[in-house]
């Protein structure tokens, strides 16, 4: 019952399989086995596109060691202000980088828009003394559950174009963006206009598993080396290359995010039905944000549920619920049943005059 994150989850156990039976004999260090260089294509084929690919095990590392390569050290990074980038990686882009400067722009619904971009371009002038613009980094799906539209990326991106900076994706739930979206990988990657992804399985179901996909060969040529400065090129390669060999194998990694977002849609309809909720964003991937009354959450805290309570505006209590692939649909008919018990005995049975947000799959 815990809808803390989808990092508490476990790993699937079609993971766990190919990580024993990448255990059976020797195989070269470093990434020079036949099992890296094949997952290195499948990665690349699944974005129709000649991208240059380097396994990792954490977000961090790729979101980081991606964003060295497009930046100097005197660089400017422009973030949505709660990207996990700019709130939650303990400074790692700016040290990998060489001491970048993240400059973060407000957005609705977590999202960068054109005219927040633009907005801060427009105040670039200050020459030797300011950091320059280098790169742009977009998350996908949003750290508010949203997902950018194709033509959303794409308009960012031809901004980002025009005053020449890089377009970096942190796609740590970017299999829950696809499904979301039903579009192919390419499509809001380098034919939307960015340069170098992310690519996370760990959250959906992967035990440690990242990959930086690179579209742009020229920022491709000394990841390698970067990647081995910063301590995250793997001895023993074949068992990240096994996970994410299985992750790919026969559409698993959508199947499983597919269902990621169906059970948020799931627990985002039964929360329109309890008394005071409300949501915060709309509900497009596997997060949802949730205005609850207190004593609500204080019941479904002391049934056992988990989840983490989140900043909000007037006084109000949120919460964050998030799915993952192996959710149970009892659980999330469990948690809504309880909520929907603690609100009646809240307010004495009454059932109308709140304000249920609307969700979106």
């Amino acid at each position: 019952m815990n809808f803390a994150s989808d990092n508490t989850t476990g790993a699937a156990e079609e993971i766990l399989a190919a990580i024993a039976a990448a255990n059976q004999g020797a195989a070269m260090p470093y990434g020079n086995d036949g099992l890296t260089r094949k997952v290195e294509k499948k990665i690349a084929e699944v974005f129709e596109a000649e991208a240059a690919v380097f396994l990792l095990a954490t977000g961090t590392a790729s979101n980081a060691l991606a964003l060295s390569v497009m930046t100097p050290p005197f660089g400017a990074v422009y973030c949505q202000a709660e990207a996990h980038m700019n709130v939650d990686e303990c400074g790692a882009p700016e040290f990998y980088t060489g001491g970048a400067k993240l400059l973060p722009l407000e957005g609705a619904d977590g999202k960068i828009t054109v005219a927040d971009l633009e907005n801060a371009l427009s105040r670039t002038n200050n020459g030797v003394h300011a950091v320059q613009p280098a790169a742009i980094t977009l998350t996908q799906a949003t750290e508010a559950g949203t997902v950018y539209t194709v033509d959303e990326v794409k308009a960012v991106t031809a901004v980002a174009r025009k005053a020449g900076l890089g377009v970096h994706m942190d796609g740590a739930r970017f299999a829950n963006a696809v499904q979301s979206l039903g579009c192919a990988p390419a499509d809001i990657t380098w034919r939307a206009g960015v340069d170098v992804l992310s690519f996370g399985a760990t959250k959906n179901g992967a035990l440690a598993a990242e990959a930086v996909v690179i579209f742009e060969p020229a920022l491709a040529k000394d990841f390698a080396f970067r990647r081995k400065r910063g301590g995250h090129l793997f001895s023993k390669m074949r068992f990240i290359a096994a996970q994410w060999d299985a992750y790919l194998h026969d559409g698993r990694w959508l199947h499983w995010a597919g269902h990621a977002n169906a059970m948020a849609v799931r627990l985002a309809t039964g929360l329109m039905k309890v008394p005071g909720a409300r949501f915060s964003y709309p509900v497009e991937a596997n997060e949802l944000f949730v205005v609850l009354p207190g004593p609500v959450i204080d019941g479904l805290k002391k049934d056992g549920f988990e989840f983490y309570l989140w900043t909000a505006s007037q006084g109000e209590t949120l919460i964050r619920l998030i799915t993952a692939f192996n959710t149970r649909s009892a659980d999330v008919d469990a948690f809504l049943k309880a909520a929907l018990n603690h609100a009646e005995a809240y307010d004495g049975g009454h059932d109308g005059g709140h304000d249920g947000g609307e969700a979106q799959a």
